[in-house]
């Protein structure tokens, strides 16, 4: 192995172990009251080294999201090749998002609110490692193929507006919670979306 890979790797598990120490830190601590000092000391590196992987304490978050996004795609694709219904598909891919963020509900608002940080290059940054709408997009590209949903809007609008509402939805749970759990709140949010983005039956209008 040469010294150059052997750097990279060695950065590669560094850049691991800060990740994995900061997120039990957040989960333990909570998120604002954890400080890039904080998670520099338990990792055993200084704090100019944490900056050098993660320019800002939310950036850590952001590889989290990633992780998430990820697995949803992996469960989408094997179930669509398994031959799920495609509208059953989004329905689980919803439900385990739901999951995810009850049960690390801490988590979920800074994440959140970096999509819509007021700085353009961090809510760009933010968008791309959280590409729900991607997912989203893969899901129901089967339905938008065979003319099952409405042909004036396209399939990148609708699947951006089915993950925006998941957004705010999520977010006003986090922030206030209601007397439903976050899943009943999704699936109210998506069975309204989903009513006007699938094609109506021209027989019963």
């Amino acid at each position: 192995m040469d010294l150059s890979s052997l750097r990279e790797r060695q950065k590669e598990r560094r850049r691991a172990r800060i990740y994995s120490v900061a997120i039990e830190l957040f989960k333990r601590g909570g998120f604002q009251t954890t400080t890039a000092t904080d998670i520099a000391r338990a990792s055993n590196v200084s704090r100019g080294t944490f900056f050098n992987y993660y320019p800002y304490k939310e950036a850590v978050l952001l590889d989290y999201g990633s992780e998430v996004m990820d697995r949803l795609r992996d469960h989408a694709e094997q179930r669509l090749l398994d031959g799920v219904p495609p509208l059953s598909v989004l329905y689980e891919v919803w439900d385990l998002l739901a999951e995810e963020n009850s049960r690390e509900r801490d988590l979920f608002p800074p994440l959140a609110y970096e999509v819509m940080n007021p700085n353009p290059e961090r809510a760009r940054t933010a968008y791309q490692a959280l590409p729900l709408s991607k997912v989203i997009e893969l899901i129901l590209r089967p339905l938008h193929q065979s003319g099952q949903m409405r042909p004036d809007l396209s399939l990148q609008r609708i699947s951006n507006l089915i993950a925006d509402t998941y957004l705010m939805v999520a977010l006003r749970w986090s922030a206030y919670g209601t007397e439903r759990t976050l899943q009943e709140e999704m699936r109210l949010a998506l069975n309204l979306l989903l009513e006007g983005a699938l094609k109506r039956d021209s027989s019963r209008s």
